[in-house]
This record gives structure tokens, sequence and C-alpha cells, in this order.
């Protein structure tokens, strides 16, 4: 048991001081704001493309937001394909997780990953998918004490060049 654990008050989780709520088309400034701090630069415009794709999505609630102490401090996205790649069994793609830097190490992922988890476990999804560049090593920490493996299917790519 570690000292956080035992300086709780009992029936208490380390995640309860993470206010979560749907994620919101006026949450732009501070998606991108917090975005900003991880990626280097401004990606406004697909912020923009995806919170509006989540306000017409209402009655899927993947799309979180995190705040601590009213502070906006994390956000995650994600979408449910009902079949993908032949396989016909509904699953979750978290695609995008956000935490403010002044906000890390607050469990705020945790309480936006276990928000996710119930919600989607709430619209019968048994498999969350998600993709990590293979040097984020510590995302991909965070995935793996979040439950992830790596998966039994291999992501191919290929650069599509113009004819000459």
């Amino acid at each position: 048991m570690s000292t956080n654990e035992l300086d709780r008050e009992p029936g208490t989780l380390e995640t309860d001081s993470v206010q979560v709520r749907d994620l919101r088309a006026d949450d732009l400034d501070w998606v991108v704001r917090i975005d900003s701090q991880h990626s280097g630069g401004q990606r406004r415009e697909y912020y923009k493309v995806k919170l509006a794709e989540v306000a017409k999505d209402t009655g899927v609630r993947i799309s979180l937001a995190a705040s601590v102490k009213g502070e906006p401090a994390g956000f995650l996205m994600g979408r449910l394909y009902y079949g993908e790649f032949g396989h016909p069994e509904p699953v979750a793609i978290l695609d995008s997780l956000g935490v403010a830097k002044a906000f890390a190490g607050q469990n705020v992922a945790r309480a936006l990953m276990r928000q996710l988890e119930m919600n989607l476990a709430g619209l019968g999804i048994e498999r969350l998918e998600t993709q990590v560049e293979w040097d984020q090593l510590e995302l991909l920490g965070f995935f793996r004490k979040a439950g992830f493996q790596p998966s039994a299917r291999l992501c191919l790519t290929k650069p599509v060049r113009r004819p000459s």
C-alpha cells in the first residue's frame, strides 16, 4: 500500500479530487492549450472538427473532460465503431488523451479512463483500442498500468506517392 493510499479517507479513491464530465464544443480553447503543451504546436482546426463530431454524438459518452478544483485539467476523445476491419463486434477507439502539465501526477488520466470504462461497459462495449508512438514511453507506461496490452493486429502504413 502506498503512502498516498494511507493518507486517504476510507472509502475514497485516488481520483476523487478529479471531476469528469462530457466534453463539449465550448471546451475547444483549453483542449487546444493542453494539447499544445505536449505536441508543441497548435492543432485548433483538428480539435474544432473533433469537438463538432462529439457534439453530434450526444448519446455516446466516450469523449470526456476533467477538471481539478474548477480548473481544466485534461480530456480524452474517442469513437465507437460497430465493426471495423472485417470484425463485426463493437469497439471503442481512444484517439486523443491530454493532461495539462500543471496537473501531471494528480490522477487526471486515471479518472478519465475510469469514467470511460464505466461508460463503455454501460454501452455493452467490450474492447477499447488505442495507438501510441513507440517512443512515447510515459504514455506507454500509463496505458500498461491501465490494462492495455499489445494487440494481436499489426498496423501497416505506406506512403502515398504522387504519380510522376
